[in-house]
């Protein structure tokens, strides 16, 4: 087998990383060599590779599936963004510098296709299959003459086009039409067929409906996959986290009241333990916290709200795209204060990168934000420089007597100046992180999916709230990632045509699809 096949979506959020991940592990099961892709991947949710690359976590999530280690190969491009206009551009790996939308859509990304068509051939010479995935739409037409992710890629390495739809969200035939309509005569050659997501009901009752659309289209559906809960792993941002509430301030999407999908076993102690994350601005990496809610007992839910506070046994301040930022959002909500007030009662705090930079005294930021020295909420002692190099590091150590590792992804520099180590070596030598009474801070993503380390620390803040919270002595988080993996792999398995999917992987695009006008405008 050698081949390969793009997973396109009608909109975004429509399932095409979780079908990426699916169409992976039921292909790695029937023992063929495969690699995930995305050439250019826009998200918040970053993960370092084994060389110190850093990459989407959604394509680190499908390199699990495909049971390989994950390469800079499989996200060559990665947009952190930076707020409403601008984003960090994360070429093969390593920050290049910040663009404008205007600046990168105007030049910037049409230059790259070359450097994305070598990784992919690179990966395609050492695997059987490449199964990449699209972004947003590829019916965006005012943004395909530059694109390199949807049809751009698709037209230039020969593949398979597979558009998934997300039914849930009401007018799945109209977007499958839409989306082939939209698309010139050459881009439409590619458009294979349609993949229904997040059907409720008798499938029975869609079929009319995907005959119709097959003889509208001349393209058939390979699967309509159900509902299914609890597969939304490693989103590539929060728009994948419900209810979706625009807001005005920093053009964020509230996560206020959210409750992270928790284990569904009750707690193995008398009492739950109550996780509060601050829903910052720009917040990177809130998968962080997939680790605590993955705990039976454990409830997780995001918060923008000082009284929010009140009866959480833990607040989480995460990761930000924008440290200053968030620190300001968080003072002008009311939340700073509170913050503190936790911290002089013994109250649990952890802060994780950006959000341990808040906890510090002071912040002196040049690269991110360019406002220079800003005082933090002053309840670590941390002073934090910006440095223009990004540290991207996958560390290992010790704390809580537990074995934990990590990664690293930040430009602030932290000097501790007191307070006991959070994370230290097998001697006892600070390697990262502070702890001043119940208030913790660490520059680690990735700490609590370390089993043991987790329970540790979730036994200190279950003592210190006085919780009769007891950790389940069997978790473990990469058993239960294996498990949902597997889970995607079932899906795509049980409810689609696997024969068919497997052809059109092989063998490419039917021929003698139809045209279907109007096409792109000219």
């Amino acid at each position: 087998m050698s081949g390969g096949l793009l997973v396109a979506g009608t909109t975004s959020d429509a399932g095409k990383s979780v079908v990426t991940a699916g169409i992976c592990r039921w292909l790695v099961r029937q023992g063929v060599k495969v690699a995930p892709f995305k050439a250019q991947n826009m998200s918040l949710n970053s993960f370092v590779t084994r060389a110190g690359a850093e990459i989407g976590r959604a394509q680190a999530m499908q390199a699990q599936a495909c049971r390989v280690e994950p390469t800079a190969l499989m996200n060559p491009v990665l947009l952190k963004p930076g707020g409403e206009q601008s984003s960090q551009v994360v070429l093969l790996g390593k920050p290049v510098g910040e663009l404008s939308a205007r600046g990168y859509h105007g030049g910037r990304q049409q230059k790259l296709l070359g450097t994305v068509l070598d990784c992919l051939a690179e990966l395609r010479g050492t695997y059987d299959a490449v199964i990449c995935e699209g972004a947003g739409s590829p019916a965006e037409i005012n943004l395909r003459r530059t694109d390199i992710v949807n049809m751009g890629i698709a037209r230039n390495a020969g593949l398979p086009v597979l558009v998934v739809g997300d039914i849930d969200r009401g007018g799945v035939f109209a977007s499958f039409f839409g989306t082939v309509a939209l698309l010139s005569p050459e881009d439409q050659k590619l458009v294979s067929g349609f993949l229904v997501n997040k059907f409720r009901g008798d499938v029975s009752l869609l079929e009319p409906g995907l005959d119709m659309l097959h003889g509208l289209t001349g393209r058939r559906t390979y699967g309509v996959l159900p509902f299914r809960h609890g597969l939304g792993i490693d989103e590539e941002d929060g728009m994948g986290v419900p209810p979706l509430k625009r807001s005005r301030e920093w053009g964020r999407v509230s996560l206020r009241g959210t409750v992270r999908e928790s284990n569904t076993a009750p707690p193995v102690g008398a009492d739950v333990l109550r996780v509060a994350v601050c829903a910052i601005p720009l917040m990177s990496n809130f998968t962080d916290v997939d680790a605590l809610a993955a705990e039976p007992g454990v409830v997780v839910r995001f918060v923008d709200r000082p009284e929010e506070l009140a009866d959480a046994d833990l607040v989480v301040v995460p990761g930000t795209r924008g440290t200053v930022r968030a620190l300001q959002w968080l003072r002008e909500r009311g939340l700073a204060d509170a913050l503190r007030r936790r911290a002089a009662e013994q109250r649990p705090v952890l802060g994780i990168c950006g959000g341990f930079q808040i906890l510090g005294e002071r912040i002196e930021d040049d690269v991110e934000s360019r406002r220079g020295q800003v005082d933090g909420l002053g309840v670590l002692p941390v002073r934090v420089r910006f440095a223009r190099e990004k540290t991207l590091t996958r560390p290992v150590g010790e704390a809580l007597g537990e074995p934990v590792e990590g990664y690293e992804i930040h430009h602030g520099v932290a000097e501790v100046t007191g307070g006991e180590a959070f994370i230290s070596d097998g001697a006892g030598h600070r390697l990262d992180g502070c702890r001043v009474g119940q208030t913790w801070g660490t520059h680690w993503h990735g700490s609590l999916e370390s089993d043991g380390f987790r329970r540790a620390f979730l036994r200190e803040v279950a003592a210190a709230a006085g919780r009769r919270f007891v950790p389940a002595a069997d978790t473990s988080f990469a058993g239960l990632r294996e498990e949902q993996l597997d889970r995607l792999g079932d899906l795509i398995e049980q409810h689609a045509d696997t024969d068919a999917l497997w052809r059109l992987i092989e063998s490419g695009a039917p021929q003698g699809l139809p045209f279907i006008p109007p096409g792109a405008p000219a």
